[in-house]
């Protein structure tokens, strides 16, 4: 029964991000070799304030790091690369968009969040969906 249900919880969302990284292509897969994937309900105030936004649910998620076009073995980034993905907007943009599902929308949000890793833009992303 519907009213019976609860939202997916982090643990869910985390196997969620897991099945959509290991879908990826291989090749996209040992781009990311050290990349960490987390989950969290919300961004943080710094977080928030780093990307511009003050509204919480309107941060789906965020790539935390040092992209492959600026890495450097001379340089090396003192903290790991991470992508954080955050439960509550997803789950909201989610329901809101109704013609996919949530798997689906996590996977979308993980691989923009992969493509900041790999050194392209929102514009870039967004030009590539056009395309595609």
């Amino acid at each position: 029964m519907i009213a019976d249900r609860l939202p997916p919880s982090l643990e869910d969302f985390e196997t969620l991000a897991v099945s959509a990284y290991e879908s990826l292509p291989a090749p996209m897969r040992r781009l990311c070799e050290g990349l960490e994937i987390f989950v969290a309900d919300f961004a943080d105030a710094e977080t928030l304030a780093a990307v511009g936004l003050s509204d919480p649910f309107e941060l789906t998620g965020v790539y935390i790091g040092v992209d492959l076009s600026q890495k450097s073995v001379y340089d090396p980034s003192p903290e790991p690369d991470r992508v954080i993905l955050f439960r509550r907007p997803i789950l909201d943009e989610w329901a809101d968009h109704g013609a996919i599902t949530l798997g689906e929308l996590v996977t979308h949000v993980l691989v923009h969040e992969i493509g900041h890793h790999f050194g392209l833009s929102d514009e870039d992303m967004h030009r590539i969906e056009d395309e595609g």
